[in-house]
């Protein structure tokens, strides 16, 4: 990681305009959906935490928004994730098409209840 990213808000400022608004878009709804969440940057990226356990993360990338929710986060939703890139734990959102951003809310208050559970 850069050494002058110390916050999300250095991260996200260091993307073009179009794709700030999409990073803004994705932060503002994993706070709305885990208020309780403790924001950092880990890996590189904006990372969540919810009772000391990683939540998600997410990461601009040239042409499309990564979004890491753990395997798990991933395979309860994989019906609804489907029509995007996929790896085991993560997801590509294309830069050219509008975000999920219902889907995203609705797998970070899965994740929320999931580290409440461990």
């Amino acid at each position: 990681m850069d050494k002058e990213i110390q916050t999300v808000d250095d991260y996200i400022a260091g993307f073009p305009e179009e794709i700030q608004g999409k990073l803004k878009s994705i932060r503002q709804t994993i706070r709305e959906n885990a208020p309780a969440a403790i924001e950092s940057m880990a890996y590189g990226m904006p990372a969540y935490k919810t009772n000391n356990k990683p939540l998600v993360y997410f990461g601009g990338f040239d042409k499309h928004i990564g979004f890491y929710a753990t395997p798990t986060g991933h395979e309860k939703f994989r019906d609804k994730l489907s029509g995007y890139t996929q790896g085991k734990g993560s997801v590509q959102f294309p830069l050219d098409a509008s975000l999920p951003l219902d889907l995203i809310a609705e797998i970070v208050r899965f994740r929320v209840i999931e580290n409440q559970q461990k």
